[in-house]
């Protein structure tokens, strides 16, 4: 049986998206970047450290993919360029989505497999599609070619932004579609995320990387490079309760910044996404399963 236990005072998960009476706050100022996702900052201390390289984890329709829009989309509004590389996704496609969920975009340029959109009349976000199969076939021909050595040739590992294109948050959608291209050749997949995070890392990038894994936290990859590399993992889950699934996250790692160690439920409705910072997901022990949703207003965050 399913427990919901609620304050005095608590909120409704059913209750409706609300900023009104807040502050604003930029989401982009000195070392911390947030999301501008309503609750999901209120897991953090301060924010995600500027720099940091993200694993954002989880299974099929847990929320992933509109966390890492919604944060875009957000930041870009702030006043900020940013990019999101779609691996399987096609750019009209992720733009559709953006539109379904009221996202103030508007579209400004459109080119092959990619659409520059400007957010609020202010930032603007670059969707670019990169096939997964050109990267695996670029490394293999540079490993060949390097005879043996454990290097790749940066710029072939990162033709991902465009010349001239200066993104503040990168978001990349996904590295496990970058792992099936490798087919087996798990040590090239090893080099080539080692590259790609230490790029990003020289570019003082902010970047959120999407992996499937319904056995996130446990396991994201077969290799594990990225649980090693990664400043932080946040996790995505789509548990089962009494009568419907129930969406949660957590941040599972997040190096250099404090943070609440809970799973939070989370909705997703017309207005996207929204994370509910004063509740937690209880779980059965054995079967993976919600027991029980509690309201602590003792929460500080």
């Amino acid at each position: 049986m399913m427990i919901i236990r609620t304050e005095p005072g608590g909120g409704d998960m059913g209750e409706k998206l609300s900023t009104e009476g807040r502050p604003h706050a930029k989401l982009l100022e000195g070392e911390w970047v947030r999301t501008g996702i309503e609750g999901f900052d209120r897991l953090l201390d301060e924010g995600i450290p500027s720099g940091s390289n993200i694993v954002v984890a989880g299974g099929p329709g847990c929320g992933k993919t509109i966390f890492c829009l919604q944060t875009l989309y957000n930041i870009a509004r702030d006043g900020h360029d940013c990019i999101y590389i779609s691996m399987e996704e096609r750019p009209e496609r992720l733009f559709s989505h953006m539109l379904k969920f009221n996202f103030d975009i508007k579209e400004i340029k459109r080119d092959l497999d990619q659409i520059m959109v400007q957010a609020g009349g202010a930032g603007r976000i670059l969707i670019r599609r990169i096939q997964p199969i050109f990267v695996a076939r670029s490394v293999e021909a540079l490993l060949e070619k390097a005879s043996g050595r454990l290097a790749v040739d940066i710029d072939i590992v990162l033709d991902l932004i465009p010349q001239g294109f200066n993104p503040s948050v990168l978001a990349m959608d996904s590295i496990s579609a970058i792992e099936t291209a490798f087919s087996g050749r798990l040590e090239q997949y090893r080099i080539y995320i080692e590259q790609l995070f230490r790029y990003f890392e020289q570019l003082r990038l902010t970047t959120f990387m999407i992996t499937e894994s319904a056995e996130a936290p446990k396991k994201l990859s077969k290799t594990g490079v990225e649980e090693f590399l990664a400043d932080g993992i946040i996790v995505f889950y789509n548990y089962q309760g009494e009568v419907e699934r129930i969406r949660g996250v957590e941040i599972f790692k997040l190096r250099g910044a404090s943070h609440a160690r809970r799973i939070a439920p989370m909705t997703i409705s017309n207005s996207g996404m929204r994370v509910f910072s004063e509740k937690y997901i209880k779980l059965k022990s054995a079967e993976s399963a919600v027991s029980a949703i509690v309201d602590d207003h003792n929460l500080r965050r």
